[in-house]
């Protein structure tokens, strides 16, 4: 189905939105900003309870007295700080929060510095090796929390200046990767947008449109070569996303990045409403193998998550007349 603009803005719609502001404070606050317009004050009153209840306060209460979280740095999956930290982003925990900056300095202090980026990595094939995925992600946690300074934007500059000839970039590149991986881009993108706006700097810009025309020169999914789908599970929808790509994930990126909408990304514009079920939520999706701490969403039922960012990707699609 080709999605002509109409997301019916009637009763469906309005009890999709108050079924949302009825979850977790992480949904709640973003669905008062992103979707309802509510002023400042009251999604920022929201967003103070991220730490105080729900998932928020459930992960927090779990950090370990050194300030890491599962006694690791990047490992074990999902539980280690480095994951746990990229969730608290996902969720909106306040950026100035003491339990946040605690762990950005351990993640900072404990690493192994190479090639002006961070590598947790003790195996012979990976040591020193500032692989470019896991310094994205890193890059958008510091950034997100303030920890800013000389090391921070040593990465920022790590990340730049190692773009790939297609505008992207693949944490296999030390392995002679010559095409740019979504996964490893996505990661960099989110990363060095935020580091962009906690700085105020521009050193990034050439490398955010460059990252962007990538997704979308490959309509967000499809191959360069043959057209065809990369991934199909690029087109199923996962929260969190850890250091996988989708097209969801891709999609939102480009509309927190306040990229005009490019009539390359129709096609995965069409597959985000063929999602959409007849109540006007959107499936929960399926979850990475890997131990958590606890399920976000369980059981069979629709996604919040997947709801929320859905909502939010077509109503930026629809912000451009002719998108």
């Amino acid at each position: 189905m080709e999605y002509n603009g109409d997301l019916g803005h009637d009763e469906l719609m309005d009890a999709t939105l108050q079924w949302l502001l009825e979850g977790d404070p992480a949904i709640r606050w973003q669905a008062e900003r992103d979707l309802a317009d509510l002023p400042e004050p009251i999604w920022h009153g929201s967003r103070m309870h991220v730490s105080q209840d729900g998932w928020g306060r459930d992960l927090l209460e779990r950090q370990d007295p050194e300030g890491t979280w599962a006694g690791g740095l990047y490992t074990p999956k999902w539980t280690s700080t480095t994951y746990t930290m990229m969730l608290l982003r996902r969720l909106g925990l306040p950026s100035d929060h003491p339990q946040a900056h605690l762990a950005c300095n351990v993640l900072l202090d404990r690493a192994d510095w190479v090639e002006g980026g961070i590598s947790y990595f003790d195996s012979y094939t990976k040591r020193g090796w500032a692989e470019r995925c896991v310094n994205g992600m890193l890059l958008s946690i510091f950034s997100y929390f303030g920890v800013l300074g000389q090391r921070t934007d040593s990465i920022a500059d790590l990340l730049i200046n190692e773009r790939m000839g297609d505008g992207g970039w693949n944490c296999e590149d030390k392995r002679g990767a010559t095409h740019s991986s979504f996964h490893t881009t996505i990661s960099v993108l989110e990363g060095l947008l935020l580091w962009k706006r906690a700085t105020g700097r521009d050193d990034a810009d050439n490398a955010l449109e460059a990252g962007h025309e990538f997704l979308l020169d490959h309509r967000m999914y499809r191959s360069h070569r043959t057209g065809a789908p990369i991934n199909e599970a690029w087109t199923r929808f996962w929260f969190p996303p850890r250091w996988h790509y989708d097209i969801l994930r891709g999609l939102d990126h480009l509309q927190d990045a306040d990229v005009r909408p490019d009539k390359r990304a129709r096609d995965a514009i069409d597959i985000v409403v063929d999602r959409r079920r007849s109540d006007g939520r959107w499936p929960k999706g399926s979850q990475y193998s890997g131990a958590t701490f606890f399920p976000l969403e369980p059981g069979r039922v629709a996604g919040r998550w997947n709801t929320l960012r859905s909502l939010r990707v077509l109503r930026w699609w629809d912000s451009q007349p002719g998108s």
